[in-house]
Parts: structure tokens; C-alpha cells; sequence
């Protein structure tokens, strides 16, 4: 997937209310940027860090800046949890996420369970299986970890996602990390424990977990290989 283009390199100076970011461009210019990331951006938010920012022109838009990635640890992390659905369907439709195949038909944001939807329904003539993505930015030692903040919403789709197994379907947790300096995939316990609870329960329920990391770089982002995940 190729990143929007231009992307303008600038500063963090800080990132508040949730959806905003004070950036500083190369030459000076200070300028408010949309941050599409709704979690604590815990080790991806920190004040001088390199970030790269794309430009639109809609004039419908309020913030003419997006936030799109920040240099951390040597590697370009990925913050916009707008692309991991769509990278996920480009690797089920390239046939890179080997664990997804054999379903002819994908639906996007379908409604389920109590309230919810789904980030992709993969069908067949008699056959569902429902894939929740998450986007995971967080890596410590090595380690990628989820949830990045305390996440009710993250624990109501586990338990959606358990009711989907109960119902007879198939149900896939799918972590997709956005940086290269890990080898495994975890829960963050440390962060919220309940999640890390109801992550275990949902496995041994049925449901399946997969983690696969993604090669940023600052024109285009693509899955790389799976990660073991370790419960």
C-alpha cells in the first residue's frame, strides 16, 4: 500500500486531545496535525521525535495535515489505524496471509454481535469467518504489545468475537504491527490486564490469534511475515 504523496518531514512538539498533534516542519513552519490514532501512542509520542506528515488539499477538511509516521528506535513506526483493514485485505486478496484463504467473498464493517462490526467478514458458499483487526504501535525489548491504554472497547470485541465461535463460525483476532524492531507479539498485561484475561479465555474458546509485522518505509507500507504470539 503507498503512502499519500508528498509526505513532509517535521518535529513532534506534542500530541493532546486524543486527535491532535503540534508539529514543527523542516524550515520552521509550526503546524496543528490530525493524528488518525485514537490509543496513548505510548514510545511513538515523544517530544523531538521525527515524524512525516501527509498533505490535502479537500477544502471540506478542518486540518489540512495528517500525522503517518514517527522514526523510533531506528524504524519507521506506522500510527494510522485507517490502513491496517485495508493492508490486511491486499494480503488476503495477494495470498501473503496464508491463514485467511479460501473465502471468494470479503464484506467490510458488517454488523454483529450487540452493537459492533466487524472489520472484515470473509464468506464462502457455507462458510464465515469474522476478522477483527487491531493496529499495534507498542514494542518494548523487543516485543510487540496490545493495548497500548486500557481498551473496554478491545474486551467487548473479544467477547463478540467468542460469540461468534459459539455461534459455529469462525473467529480471527488479527494484530497487525506497524514497525519492524520486534519478534514476537504479546499482550500488555502491564497496561490492561483484564484484555490480557480475555484474550487468553478467548483462544481457549476457539478463537484464533494471528500477529503479522509490516515493512514502513516513508512511501509505502506492506505485511512482511508472522509473528509468534505469545500468551
Amino acid at each position: 500500500m503507498r503512502l499519500p504523496e508528498p509526505l513532509l518531514d517535521g518535529y513532534l512538539i506534542r500530541r493532546y486531545k486524543r486527535f491532535l498533534a503540534d508539529i514543527e516542519l523542516v524550515g520552521g513552519q509550526q503546524i496543528v496535525a490530525h493524528c488518525p490514532n485514537s490509543g496513548s501512542l505510548l514510545s511513538c509520542n515523544l517530544p523531538g521525535s521525527l515524524v512525516r506528515v501527509s498533505v490535502s488539499d479537500n477544502p471540506r477538511r478542518k486540518l489540512k495535515y495528517t500525522w503517518e509516521l514517527v522514526w523510533v528506535n531506528g524504524v519507521w513506526v506506522g500510527i494510522n489505524t485507517q490502513y491496517p483493514n485495508r493492508l490486511v485485505r491486499e494480503g488476503i486478496e495477494q495470498g501473503i496471509i496464508s491463514e485467511l484463504q479460501g473465502y471468494p467473498q470479503i464484506l467490510q464493517e458488517v454488523c454483529y454481535g450487540e452493537n459492533s462490526r466487524i472489520d472484515l467478514l470473509l464468506q464462502s458458499e457455507n462458510k464465515r469467518c469474522y476478522v477483527e483487526i487491531k493496529n499495534v504501535t507498542l514494542v518494548e525489548n523487543g516485543v510487540a504489545y496490545f493495548p497500548d491504554a486500557v481498551t473496554l472497547r478491545g474486551q467487548k470485541h473479544l467477547r463478540e468475537l467468542m460469540g461468534m465461535v459459539e455461534a459455529g463460525h469462525r473467529a480471527v483476532l488479527f494484530f497487525l504491527v506497524q514497525r519492524e524492531d520486534n519478534h514476537q507479539m504479546a499482550p500488555a498485561d502491564h497496561i490492561d490486564s483484564e484484555y490480557g484475561r480475555l484474550l487468553r479465555q478467548a483462544h481457549e474458546a476457539g478463537v484464533e490469534i494471528l500477529a503479522y509485522q509490516a515493512r514502513v518505509t516513508p512511501v509505502a507500507i506492506a505485511l512482511k511475515h508472522p509473528l509468534p504470539v505469545k500468551l
